[in-house]
């Protein structure tokens, strides 16, 4: 019992350092996944590559330095054995006949039958040892033979001449010096293997990139066609659901969601202009009856006022409710827009100064960006005296800047001016007929556009609107 109660806690020792290390696996996994993620490319088609060819990588990497390796080594190893044994046997020749009138048979047995071309120098001392090559595998097999089946003195140079290799061994009286051709110890051939492994992955690598590319462009095209719908733009003319299966299947499915979107924005149209044109008659039918009827002038012209509020609150909730979506992208001239919001400018006596950078055409819906403009601006001509506006199209997108000295907005309810029939104390998101809707139009029009609108603080102490659209 003593002995249980004193293992028990090393057991729960190692229990608890197991459970840390199985909880620390998963946070050096998700860490390594993005370091991973960091240095990954972020398009489709390089990460295809990617997983296509970093297997082929992985594997010949393998099949080079593990089994060519070993063949290598093993077919060197086998060649250098018979290359020393007939080295060793023309010594043994050598020993034993010591007869000069025996060297010259010997010289010729070696050249004819065995490959080598065999002399006898003087007994001087063999040359120092030389540099060795950085891929030694030829020496060291070499020398290991030489020092097994010999086990004398011995010199070889394998840097020289790259297809002899010179041997020379120290025997009594004389030293024998034999050259022998290196396809004779080294297998040097495997090269061919290489030349081969690495021409077909570039000939897999010809067939797979076209292949990639002819999968990948559906893809690109599907995302043209949303992200252009998404804008507001027309779907490419040229674009058909194509590629895999699956590719096919998304792109029929945003076709029909394409479709019924478009059903849905007629039908709420038709029926908006249905519900505009009855309530205009209804309204129109008012003032008829306010003039031909008798009354105070007073109580006549606060009904008549009341009845142009109702109409130009009808308007607004309606152009709010309809949008601009079904008007056709055209060419909006922000150079001639600016001219005539100088006009306006003079007629509120508003200063005015406005900045242009760029091409001043732009691709969007020309009256909904006019009203986008409009409102914006119109907003700032209401609050305040001074007002800049900086436009800078380029790169792909335009960039509208409104500045102003007004009262500003604070920075915890901007958000909430873009909201519908939403007023704050200072009323900078009323519209001229008071309904709360000129920003949320606004961005509702740059929204469709794939834009936004944002807020912030004015260098000239008010507000300062920030639009952002493609163009």
């Amino acid at each position: 019992m003593a002995t249980t109660e004193l293992e028990q806690p090393d057991n729960d020792g190692l229990s608890a350092r197991a459970t840390r290390s199985l909880k620390a696996v998963p946070r050096i996994w998700n860490r390594f996944w993005r370091l991973v993620s960091l240095y990954m490319p972020k398009r489709l088609y390089a990460r295809s590559l990617i997983i296509v060819i970093a297997p082929m990588i992985l594997l010949q990497s393998v099949v080079a330095f593990d089994f060519m390796e070993r063949h290598w080594a093993t077919v060197t190893q086998r060649l250098s054995q018979a290359t020393v044994r007939d080295i060793a046997a023309i010594i043994d020749l050598i020993e034993t006949y010591p007869h000069d009138a025996d060297y010259a048979n010997i010289i010729r047995i070696a050249q004819d039958r065995m490959q080598l071309k065999v002399d006898l120098l003087p007994p001087d001392p063999l040359p120092p040892p030389g540099p060795k090559p950085f891929f030694s595998i030829l020496d060291d097999v070499l020398s290991a033979e030489i020092t097994r089946q010999i086990n004398r003195p011995f010199w070889i140079d394998t840097v020289g001449n790259s297809n002899i290799i010179e041997v020379r061994v120290q025997l009594e009286n004389k030293v024998l010096r034999v050259f022998v051709r290196r396809s004779q110890a080294y297998a040097s051939n495997t090269h061919i293997f290489l030349i081969w492994m690495v021409g077909t992955s570039l000939v897999l690598l010809m067939i797979a990139i076209p292949f990639l590319r002819n999968q990948i462009r559906p893809i690109l095209a599907l995302a043209e066609a949303a992200e252009s719908f998404g804008k507001g733009r027309p779907m490419p003319r040229d674009f058909r659901p194509r590629g895999a299966e699956e590719v096919r299947r998304a792109g029929f499915a945003f076709i029909q969601m394409r479709e019924r979107i478009e059903r849905q924005i007629e039908q709420r149209t038709a029926m908006l202009t249905g519900v505009s044109h009855d309530l205009r008659t209804i309204l129109t039918r008012f003032k008829l009856q306010l003039a031909l009827a008798g009354g105070k002038a007073e109580t006549k012209a606060a009904l008549d006022q009341d009845i142009e509020d109702m109409q130009s609150m009808l308007e607004g909730y309606l152009a709010f409710a309809k949008g601009e979506a079904s008007e056709d992208p055209g060419r909006f001239d922000l150079e001639a827009y600016f001219q005539k919001l100088g006009e306006e400018a003079n007629l509120r006596k508003c200063r005015l100064s406005t900045t242009l950078s760029g091409d001043p055409t732009v691709h969007v819906r020309p009256n909904a960006f006019a009203r986008l403009l409009s409102n914006v601006i119109g907003n700032a001509f209401r609050y305040a005296r001074t007002v800049e506006v900086t436009a800078d199209h380029g790169r792909g997108s335009l960039l509208v800047t409104v500045d102003d000295n007004g009262p500003g907005i604070p920075a915890d309810r901007r958000e909430d001016v873009f909201k519908p029939f939403v007023r704050l104390d200072e009323a900078r998101n009323l519209d001229a007929s008071g309904t709360g809707l000129g920003l949320s139009i606004a961005r509702d029009i740059a929204r469709s556009h794939g834009g936004d609108i944002t807020l912030d603080d004015s260098p000239m102490g008010g507000l300062r609107a920030v639009i952002k659209v493609p163009a």
